[in-house]
């Protein structure tokens, strides 16, 4: 391993204590990925590709020695949740959609019906109610 990373590694798991025990010195001390990065002194991306395992582990030790779900799955968590009602109110609009259908073509069918099975109007047999003049 490159020394440089190995420099940095050391340095991520210096700062994962700092933030875990709230003895943070550079960053705002949240139990962040970016905070993380600052408080080791490494670029954000840097800690995203090349040190995902200490990252991943920051995330899960975390989880159980602070019992607190981190900022990002709390954000994700919440995306999926309005993602989920959006689902269900588009299927439930789509369920009464196609039950205005239902109605609509019964509806239809049934004026159809009517105007073909009523007989041909014949005026031949009508008689006026009053006289003509």
């Amino acid at each position: 391993m490159n020394p440089d990373h190995q420099a940095e590694r050391t340095r991520i798991r210096q700062a994962m204590e700092r933030l875990l025990t709230g003895r943070a010195t550079v960053s705002n001390g949240s139990l962040t990925a970016a905070a993380l990065a600052v408080e080791a002194g490494v670029h954000r991306m840097a800690l995203m590709k090349r040190h995902a395992d200490l990252k991943n582990e920051f995330f899960e030790r975390v989880r159980t020695e602070t019992a607190q779900i981190p900022e990002d799955e709390k954000r994700l968590r919440r995306t999926v949740a309005q993602l989920k009602q959006t689902v269900a109110d588009r299927n439930a609009e789509i369920q009464e959609l196609r039950q205005q259908i239902t109605h609509l073509t019964l509806a239809a069918a049934v004026l159809t019906h009517d105007r073909s099975a009523a007989p041909a109007t014949d005026t031949s047999n009508v008689l006026p109610l009053r006289g003509q003049s």
